[in-house]
C-alpha cells in the first residue's frame, strides 16, 4: 500500500511538470472549471463576526452537537462527522480528540475564509468516501492585478454576555506577479449565563488563529502557492464534560502548482502536496470534585496530496481528481488518584493508528440543452488500516488482524430541468464509508452523553449508502421558493451496542458498548426555503426543516432534528441596515432513549440587530448593535450534550474598518 501511494504521488508531480506553459500572455489566472457545487459566501447580515460554527449553521443542511461554546460538532444531513468529510481545500484533516472536541472547522476563523462549499451525498465523494456528503472550507484567494494593490480589514467588538472581546484583522497585497493574503484574530470569552441568570460554569475559551498565503505567478498561465495556518485554542471549558481543554495547537501547511490551458479541451492542472499536525489536551485539573483524575492527550499528523484537472468541450465539463494522504492517529488515557505523583492506569485509547488512502474520483455535467443538463460522477477509493499496538483490539476481539485492506466505491448521477421561473431535479447515488479510526480501533472511549466506555471493533464491515434526492423550486422579481428532500438507505449502519462482556474504565460509567453494524437504518430530510420582496428595501426569508431516522428495528436514531424553523426581515435604506429574526425547534417527538436522549421541549429565539455605514476618511466604517435571544429565553435542544442550557440574552457590538 505504502508503494502504491509513492508511485500516485510520483505520477502527479512528474505529469504535471510536463504540461506545456499556454503562448498567450494573460494577467490574471482564469479561474477554475467547476463541475458542481453548493458555495456559501461567508458573511451574515445578522451578525458580521460571526464564527465558523455560526456561520455553517445558517444552512439549512448543516446542525451541530454542542457540549459548550467552542468547537461545535457539525452533523450534515443529521449525520455525525464519521460519515462526513470535512477539508480545507480539498486537504484533509483529522481531529486529535476521542471526544471529538476538535472538528476541522475549530482551526480555522471566519477571517481565514471566502466560501464553504457543501455537497450532499456522494456528490461529495471527490475529497474522500463519504455518506452525508462533504464541507471544503475555502481559504482566501486574492487574485493577480496589473496594478499594486493593497486591501485590509480590522473589526473588533465585544459581546456582553460572556464578556467575549475579539479582534480580527486581514491584509491582502496584490500584483502581477505576487498576490498575498494575511490573517490574524484573538478572542476570549468567560463563562456565559442562561436565561435564567444562572452561571454555566467552564464555557469559557481563548483562541488565536493566523494565516498567510503567498502565491507567485511563474508563468502567463501558471502560478506556485504556499499556505500555512496556526491556531491555537487554550483553557476552553466544556460543561457537558466531565473535563476541559487545557490547551490545542495545529499547523496546516500547503504548496500548490497549478497550470491553465487556453486552447484545447484540457483547461487546468492543479497539484498539491500538504502537512498538518495537531495536539490536543483534554485535562480535568480544574474539575476538583472528579474522585479520579484524567489526562487524555492526543495527536494527528496527516500528509497527502490533491491533483485536480479540468476539462470542458462545448456543453460537456469534467473534473477528475487523485486524492492520497497518510494519518497517524495517537490518544492517550492516564488516571490518576488525587494524589496525582501516582499514576494508577495508563492506556491508548487510540493505539498509534495509521490510516493511508488513495482514491480517484470523476465528475461530469451535460450541458443537454438550454434547459436541461446531466451531472454524474463517482469514485474509487482504497483504504488502509494498521493498529501499531493490536493487542488493546485482541482483549475484546481475539486475532484481528493487525492491518485492514478496503475498496471502497462511490457513484452518483443527478438530472437538472428548468424552464422560465422554475427547476427540478432529481439524483440518486451509492457508496461505500470505512469505520473511522474510533470505530475501528477505540478503545475505551468515555460517552458522557450516555455514559458508557465504548470499544472499537476492527472486523466491521463498510458502510454502504443507496441514497436518493429531489427538490422543485420557483423565483422571480419578488418571489423565491424551493423544496428539497432526500432518503438515505445505509447498510451495516455503524453504533454503539451494550456489551456484556468486559466491565467500565471510567469510574463515572455504567457500562461498556461496542461499535457495531445493524442491518441498515434510514434517514429522511426535508427543507423548505422561501423569499418575498415586500418592498425595494425589505426581504423577508425563511426555512423550514424536518428529519426523520430510524434504525433497522424502527427505532429512533440519536441527534435527529425535530422540526425546526428560521424567520427573517431584512431592510436597507441607503446606509442603514436593520435585521430581525426568529429561530426555534418544534417538541422533540422522536428521540432515542436508548442512546441517552430525553425529550427537549419546544422554544422560539428572537434576534435583532442594526448596522450604520459611514466613512472616517477614506475608510470605509461599519458600525453594529444588535442581541441575541432578545427574550431572555432559558432553553436546551435536543443536540445539546447533557441537556446543557443554551445562553440567555446576548447582546453584542461590532466596528469594522476596511482600507
Amino acid at each position: 500500500m505504502k508503494q502504491i501511494g509513492i508511485i500516485l504521488v510520483f505520477w502527479g508531480v512528474v505529469t504535471n511538470a510536463q504540461n506545456k506553459q499556454a503562448s498567450k500572455d494573460s494577467i490574471a489566472l482564469l479561474e477554475e472549471v467547476k463541475v458542481k457545487g453548493n458555495q456559501k459566501k461567508l458573511e451574515t447580515k445578522m451578525k458580521m463576526a460571526v464564527s465558523v460554527d455560526e456561520f455553517l449553521a445558517t444552512s439549512d443542511k448543516i446542525s451541530f452537537i454542542k457540549r459548550g461554546a467552542y468547537a461545535w460538532e457539525p452533523l450534515l444531513n443529521n449525520m455525525s462527522t464519521e460519515r462526513s468529510s470535512v477539508t480545507i481545500d480539498g486537504i484533509h484533516i483529522f481531529g486529535a480528540c476521542t471526544d471529538k472536541m476538535d472538528p476541522v472547522t475549530s482551526y480555522l476563523e471566519s477571517n481565514n475564509l471566502s466560501s464553504i462549499d457543501i455537497k450532499s451525498g456522494q456528490e461529495g465523494s471527490s475529497n474522500g468516501s463519504t455518506i452525508a456528503g462533504s464541507i471544503d472550507l475555502k481559504r482566501k484567494s486574492t487574485p493577480f492585478s496589473p496594478e499594486r494593490k493593497w486591501n485590509g480589514t480590522y473589526q473588533t467588538g465585544f459581546e456582553f454576555n460572556n464578556k467575549q472581546a475579539f479582534n480580527l484583522g486581514t491584509l491582502s497585497y496584490s500584483s502581477n506577479k505576487l498576490a498575498v493574503d494575511g490573517s490574524i484574530s484573538f478572542r476570549k470569552a468567560g463563562n456565559y449565563y442562561d436565561g435564567n441568570g444562572n452561571e454555566v460554569k467552564h464555557s469559557q475559551y481563548t483562541k488565536f488563529n493566523t494565516g498567510i498565503g503567498v502565491a507567485y505567478k511563474t508563468g502567463p498561465l501558471s502560478s506556485v502557492r504556499v499556505d500555512a495556518i496556526f491556531d491555537m485554542a487554550k483553557n476552553v471549558g466544556f460543561p457537558a464534560l466531565p473535563m476541559d481543554l487545557w490547551l490545542s495547537r495545529a499547523m496546516i501547511t500547503s504548496a500548490s502548482y497549478k497550470q491553465l490551458f487556453k486552447e484545447g479541451v484540457l483547461k487546468s492542472w492543479d497539484t498539491k502536496i500538504y502537512f498538518n499536525t495537531i495536539e490536543h489536551y483534554m485535562d480535568d485539573t480544574q474539575r476538583p470534585e472528579n474522585l479520579v483524575h484524567m489526562d487524555m492527550p492526543g495527536w494527528s499528523t496527516t500528509y497527502g496530496l490533491v491533483s485536480t484537472v479540468n476539462l470542458k468541450k462545448e456543453g460537456y465539463t469534467s473534473e477528475l481528481q487523485l486524492n492520497a494522504y497518510n494519518n497517524l492517529s495517537i490518544a492517550e488515557m492516564r488516571m490518576y488518584p488525587q494524589d496525582r505523583s501516582n499514576r494508577t492506569m495508563f492506556a491508548y485509547s487510540w493505539p498509534w493508528v495509521t490510516t493511508r488512502f488513495v482514491g480517484l474520483s470523476m465528475n461530469n455535467l451535460w450541458e443537454i440543452s438550454e434547459h436541461s443538463r446531466l451531472s454524474f460522477g463517482g469514485s474509487l477509493g482504497l483504504n488502509y488500516n494498521y493498529s501499531k499496538y493490536a493487542e488493546f483490539n485482541w482483549i475484546f476481539h481475539p486475532g484481528t488482524p493487525q492491518e485492514k485492506t478496503r475498496i471502497l466505491p462511490s457513484l452518483h448521477a443527478g438530472y437538472q430541468w428548468s424552464l422560465d421561473h422554475f427547476n427540478f431535479s432529481v439524483g440518486t447515488g451509492y457508496g461505500h464509508r470505512a469505520p473511522s479510526v474510533s470505530e475501528g480501533y477505540g478503545y475505551y472511549i468515555y460517552n458522557s452523553f450516555d455514559r458508557y466506555d465504548y470499544i472499537g471493533n476492527p472486523d466491521l464491515k463498510n458502510e454502504v449508502s443507496y441514497e436518493t434526492n429531489a427538490s422543485a423550486g420557483f423565483k422571480n422579481e419578488k418571489v423565491s421558493f424551493e423544496a428539497k428532500v432526500n432518503y438515505f438507505y445505509i447498510q451495516n449502519y455503524i453504533i454503539g451496542r451494550i456489551l456484556s462482556l468486559g466491565s467500565p474504565m471510567n469510574y463515572q460509567s455504567v457500562g461498556v458498548k461496542a461499535y457495531t453494524s445493524l442491518d441498515h437504518a434510514t434517514l429522511f430530510n426535508m427543507s423548505l426555503n422561501a423569499g418575498y420582496l415586500i418592498m425595494q428595501d425589505l426581504h423577508w426569508k425563511g426555512t423550514l426543516t424536518y428529519a426523520r431516522g430510524r434504525d433497522d428495528k424502527g427505532k429512533n436514531l440519536p441527534f435527529i432534528r425535530p422540526l425546526s424553523y428560521q424567520s427573517s426581515l431584512h431592510f436597507m435604506h441607503h446606509n442603514f441596515g436593520l435585521q430581525t429574526s426568529v429561530n426555534g425547534d418544534f417538541i422533540q417527538m422522536n428521540y432515542s432513549p436508548e442512546y441517552g436522549e430525553d425529550q427537549t421541549p419546544a422554544y422560539a429565539i428572537w434576534n435583532f440587530s442594526v448596522d450604520y455605514t459611514f466613512k472616517i476618511n477614506k475608510l470605509k466604517t461599519v458600525l453594529q448593535v444588535g442581541a441575541e435571544n432578545l427574550l431572555n429565553k432559558y432553553y436546551s435542544t435536543y443536540a445539546d450534550w447533557g441537556n446543557i442550557p443554551r445562553m440567555g440574552r446576548n447582546i453584542f457590538t461590532s466596528l469594522k474598518f476596511n482600507f
